[in-house]
């Protein structure tokens, strides 16, 4: 089944390496695609496993479009300059 998420906070191809990286090791995840431009995941994973790639992407810190609001919003940008960096460093 292909899952397609609008995230916020991916400004580069670090992030999208850390994303692709992370979603792939998810049991069920046949591959991921993310469109940095338009702030778009792509997964082709089982049935049902669109919480679990939602929930992956928060503790990532990039929520889903509109799923996070105030301190919370503040904390998954922190969290995905992070992700950002060490995705830059795998590349």
């Amino acid at each position: 089944m292909l899952y397609e998420i609008s995230v916020e906070n991916i400004k580069c191809g670090g992030c999208a390496n850390s994303i692709r990286s992370k979603l792939g090791e998810l049991e069920g995840v046949d591959s991921v695609e993310v469109d940095v431009e338009n702030g778009i995941v792509k997964a082709d994973a089982g049935e049902g496993l669109r919480d679990k790639l939602t929930a992956s992407l928060l503790k990532m810190g990039y929520p889903e479009t509109g799923t996070a609001e105030g301190i919370a919003a503040a904390k998954a940008k922190a969290k995905s300059f992070v992700s950002c960096a060490v995705g830059r460093i795998s590349q």
